[in-house]
């Protein structure tokens, strides 16, 4: 199995050129991020990349238009976009959780197509207010549309649901067949992030999260097929802050590192 680490571009404020300094030094393979249009800006974006030796998870998390037409026609001008740079693979934030199955399945359609047109594997992540925002609504697209490749983000589904999802087995365990790319981040009953997954009283929580993606990854060992990770806990006011000052409780930097080295040293045999 092929196991890659990749650092979330979401949150940063450094220079593009010290950002990547800092995420090779660190020990990722790579970034996770979207692409802007601006030619000259995104062939920047590339060369620094390469000059790097990080590779390129193309993000698509722009699906914000409710009509579906306009919809579908910014998430292939995106899509495209992105598959133009070759990157890994791209993660999309796809679909909306108030389109019906159907509206929702036209653009996993649409993906697939865009996917085989251009060689770049698209995979669908588990997220808030997307088409697999509930861990039961992924079953059913997951059952009826089987080809449907995931991020599994499972930290969105634990807010969700507003539980560590024991009474989701079965919806669990199918997402985990069909993932492909982790987003590392722990989440718990009542949001999306703990504030520090590194604080004693998270151990469940994190533990809990370690076990899914155990069986991820023994998944990926079994069929020799490659896995990616993007430890993405995001940045203030995603991760907590306190009143008043609005200061992060910790630092985004850090707790993504921390999830590196974790994952590094309990997947490395």
């Amino acid at each position: 199995m092929e196991l890659t680490f990749f650092a979330p571009a979401w949150g940063n404020t450094l220079p593009f050129d010290q950002f990547c300094r800092n995420v090779k030094a660190a020990g990722y393979d790579g970034v996770e991020m979207a692409l802007p249009f601006e030619e000259a800006e995104k062939s920047a974006i590339l060369d620094t990349l390469a000059k790097h030796g990080l590779q390129l998870i193309g993000q698509y998390f722009q699906s914000f238009e409710t009509d579906l037409d306009d919809h579908a026609r910014n998430y292939e001008k995106y899509l495209r976009h992105l598959s133009a740079a070759q990157p890994v693979l791209i993660n999309c934030q796809t679909g909306k959780d108030f389109f019906t199955f159907e509206q929702n399945q036209r653009l996993f359609e649409l993906a697939d197509r865009i996917s085989g047109e251009t060689g770049v594997k698209i995979i669908h992540e588990t997220h808030r207010g997307k088409a697999l925002f509930a861990a039961h609504i992924t079953r059913d697209y997951l059952q009826k549309l089987p080809q449907i490749r995931l991020t599994l983000d499972i930290s969105h589904w634990c807010n969700v649901h507003e539980s560590l999802l024991e009474n989701q087995t079965e919806a669990v365990q199918l997402a985990i067949q069909h993932t492909d790319h982790i987003h590392s981040r722990v989440g718990h009953p009542e949001g999306p992030q703990v504030n520090d997954p590194r604080a004693p009283e998270w151990a469940e929580t994190l533990n809990t999260h370690l076990a899914w993606w155990d069986q991820v990854v023994a998944r990926h060992r079994q069929s020799k097929t490659a896995l990616t990770v993007t430890t993405e806990f995001g940045p203030a006011t995603y991760l907590p802050v306190l009143p008043y000052t609005q200061m992060p409780v910790a630092s985004q930097w850090d707790v993504n590192v921390f999830m590196l080295n974790l994952l590094k040293n309990r997947y490395s045999g």
